[in-house]
């Protein structure tokens, strides 16, 4: 599996980001991609997840603010980012999962300015 993402970037408190993950290299469809963040001196934490076929997560910090979707595009999904907060500054990893099988990509920074 090779995962893609893309999106990130500087942006002033307010504003809006989108993210996309593209899984590559892989056979069939994934039971659920999601999002996790990790800022600096901070543990990785939770963000969204899209479950295929069914619901989308998210956590507290994000929820009303952050939409997970799923893209035209097979084995991808975008997170949209409004009302971006200086504690949305973080190193954003997009994780899929099909089975029992996780994987991680690269992650994309994205800066939110006050």
């Amino acid at each position: 599996v090779q995962l893609q993402a893309s999106g990130g970037g500087l942006v002033q408190t307010g504003g809006s980001l989108r993210l996309s993950c593209r899984a590559s290299r892989v056979t069939g469809r994934f039971d659920r991609m999601g999002w996790y963040r990790q800022a600096p001196g901070r543990l990785r934490e939770y963000v969204a997840t899209y479950i295929f076929g069914g619901n989308q997560l998210y956590a507290d910090s994000v929820k009303d603010r952050f939409t997970i979707s799923r893209a035209s595009a097979e084995n991808t999904v975008n997170l949209q980012m409004t009302s971006l907060k200086p504690e949305d500054t973080a190193v954003y990893y997009c994780r899929v999962q099909k089975g029992g099988v996780v994987s991680w990509g690269q992650g994309t920074q994205v800066t939110v300015s006050s």
